[in-house]
């Protein structure tokens, strides 16, 4: 049975000016280091917060010179009662000069129990990981190994809104106080409502009620958005609160919003796409056409034939089946008799074997473009995944610098990117993971405001969250399509992975956000 968190309130800027002092924000000195795990995602209670840092800098960002200040604060959770039962860290980017009517973005990443550090040194963060000069855009070969180096990101939207990263209870520094209090903040509404509360407070303490407010939300991150969307505007039946905090938009890359819908022959389906573009990619399939001509073919035969064939089953008659094989050969570069063996379906991970199998390689389920030897794998959904596999120790080493050398974040505490075990296990409460369909969620929010908008960001190379499942989580949650804007990158699950991508990707967010293109609120 979930523990109710409608008393759970934050509450943090002053309490932690009086722990930082003026003497503890210019100090290079770490804290004594705490009696517990560094890593440890549960701490006893009346562990110290962290201190409030403020760095000034200087940047350049889609051509424009500005002046910003970082501020990392750590963001007490408490209960009615007044007692600390967990804490959110929020990692700030401010341009100075700015007014309080300046647009807001809101981020984070997913999991559950991912730190924002995706984001964070992808795509919103002033400094980005340097991936190597490769031939090709794909930056699908970057550094594995130190050292890594640390580059200035231009496609940073500073120049348009500021920006607030994110990391939930129990990831990157921040912490659950007291075992207890873990089912408190975990959990599909009880992280919802700990980041609204948070949302709500960073608001007023930065003195920005009213500014423009975003949501930026990646993966698992997605659900929360949706999920915040609806939550944060209050109600007997949300909040319990009449809260009022509305959204201008929400920004969803690499959606995972709608999970109810789960039948193999579904998820063949609405995966055909993305495999085809997969197997373009790799010229596992010849390339006499465009990318984007291949997928449409793709999409036109799932959407068609490919659907009523898997629907049919035993009553498929023998030449049809025959002729929907041909096609997913012709489509995918896997044998024909390979596609009958499998009865016409294929998950994300077996795809991922078999596409370029005759070259003894894997490609990434969450960027296909990236690859491994077959041969060795241990067997890890996340470790063993050649995307994940490879750029994960460059985006956690880049981070790590860049909170102590540039943001002057010094501290005994381990910085959790991705809390398996501790959060993602107990996330669901025993249950299935994804069973809902939470773009409701967003189509409620949507219909409650009038002037929310929705940017919905896939990667072709995204074998996780694929575009086929994207496309059919809007059009089936009914959200307004006046108001949802759709677009695909040659990336994969994080779509600002590659030059071109990252630039197109931010290109649609400034115009998303201010508004400066006709297309940035109609699809």
């Amino acid at each position: 049975m979930r523990m109710r968190t409608a008393g759970i309130r934050a509450w943090g800027v002053g309490a932690l000016l009086v722990l930082a002092g003026a003497a503890a924000l210019a100090s290079d000195a770490p804290p004594a280091t705490p009696p517990v795990a560094s890593d440890a995602v549960v701490v006893p209670a009346g562990m110290p917060l962290l201190p409030r840092v403020e760095r000034q800098h200087r940047g350049r960002f889609n051509g424009r010179a500005l002046r910003y200040r970082s501020v990392v604060e750590e963001w007490p959770l408490r209960d009615a009662g007044g007692a600390t039962i967990a804490s959110i860290v929020s990692t700030s980017y401010l341009v100075d000069g700015a007014d309080a009517a300046r647009p807001v973005i809101f981020a984070f990443n997913g999991g559950p129990g991912s730190a924002s550090v995706w984001l964070h040194m992808g795509f919103l963060g002033p400094k980005r990981p340097d991936y190597g000069r490769q031939a090709g855009d794909a930056e699908s070969r970057p550094p594995t190994a130190p050292p890594f180096v640390l580059v200035d990101n231009p496609e940073s939207p500073l120049d348009v809104a500021d920006v607030v990263l994110i990391d939930p209870p129990g990831t990157g520094y921040a912490r659950v106080f007291g075992e207890a209090n873990a089912e408190r903040v975990f959990g599909v509404r009880e992280d919802a409502d700990a980041v609204a509360r948070f949302i709500g407070d960073w608001l007023r303490h930065h003195g920005r009620e009213g500014s423009p407010r975003y949501l930026m939300g990646e993966s698992y991150g997605t659900v929360r958005a949706a999920e915040l969307a609806r939550l944060l505007a209050g109600g007997p039946a949300g909040s319990g609160r009449m809260d009022g905090i509305t959204l201008n938009g929400v920004m969803l890359l690499g959606q995972s919003m709608d999970g109810s819908r789960r039948g193999p022959e579904l998820a063949s389906a609405t995966g055909l796409p993305s495999w085809a573009a997969t197997a373009w990619y790799h010229r596992a399939v010849p390339q006499d056409v465009a990318l984007e001509a291949h997928v449409a073919r793709a999409r036109a035969f799932a959407e068609g034939p490919y659907l009523q064939a898997l629907f049919a089953g035993s009553r498929l008659p023998a030449d049809t089946r025959a002729a929907v094989a041909a096609e997913l050969e012709a489509l995918t570069g896997i044998d024909a008799a390979r596609w009958r063996a499998l009865d016409l379906r294929m998950d994300a991970a077996t795809f991922g074997r078999e596409v370029l199998r005759d070259a003894g390689l894997q490609v990434g389920a969450y960027d296909a473009r990236f690859t491994l030897p077959l041969a060795a794998s241990g067997g890890d959904p996340v470790a063993d995944d050649p995307a994940m596999g490879q750029y994960v120790p460059l985006y956690v080493a880049t981070l790590q610098t860049h909170l102590r050398d540039a943001l002057g974040v010094r501290t005994g505490r381990a910085y959790n990117a991705i809390e398996f075990r501790h959060i993602n296990a107990r996330f669901w409460k025993g249950q299935p993971p994804l069973q809902e369909n939470h773009a409701l969620s967003l189509a409620i929010a949507m219909r409650r405001n009038p002037a929310l908008r929705v940017l919905v960001a896939t990667g072709h190379y995204d074998l996780v969250t694929t575009v086929g499942a994207a496309d059919q989580a809007v059009a089936l949650s009914g959200m307004d399509p006046a108001r949802v804007v759709m677009r695909t990158y040659a990336s994969g699950h994080m779509p600002y992975i590659g030059v071109d991508s990252r630039a197109a990707l931010a290109a649609d967010v400034r115009a998303f956000v201010t508004g400066g293109s006709s297309d940035a609120v109609a699809p």
